[in-house]
């Protein structure tokens, strides 16, 4: 019998990808830069401390970058990365299948 053997980078990017928030987070981002607010309000039920904790796993794992523009008062942002860019055509066909199987308000 041939025996299935997972592919450990396809085991990380699911694991990456599946945390909660992370998948909506990059879709926020897809849009372009945004400040921490900006992204907490477009994302209801998300407290600050998840998103934190996120946006810091997101950029340990390359996929958000971090910029800091010494103003008064300090701006930062949040934008993908290269890396995390790469994730718009999967994100899009998620759109696609859950516009075609995912019906809203109704009972599975």
């Amino acid at each position: 019998m041939n025996e299935f053997e997972m592919c450990p980078r396809f085991e990380k990017a699911v694991d990456v990808l599946s945390k909660r928030w992370v998948a909506l987070i990059v879709f926020v981002l897809m849009q372009g830069p945004r400040r921490f607010g900006e992204i907490e309000s477009c994302l209801s039920n998300l407290s600050g401390k998840v998103l934190s904790d996120r946006l810091k796993e997101m950029e340990n794992e390359g996929i958000i970058q971090r910029t800091v523009y010494p103003e008064m008062p300090v701006r930062i942002e949040y934008s993908l990365t290269p890396k995390g860019t790469a994730l718009a055509p999967i994100l899009g066909e998620i759109g696609n299948w859950s516009t075609d199987w995912i019906e809203l308000g109704v009972k599975q």
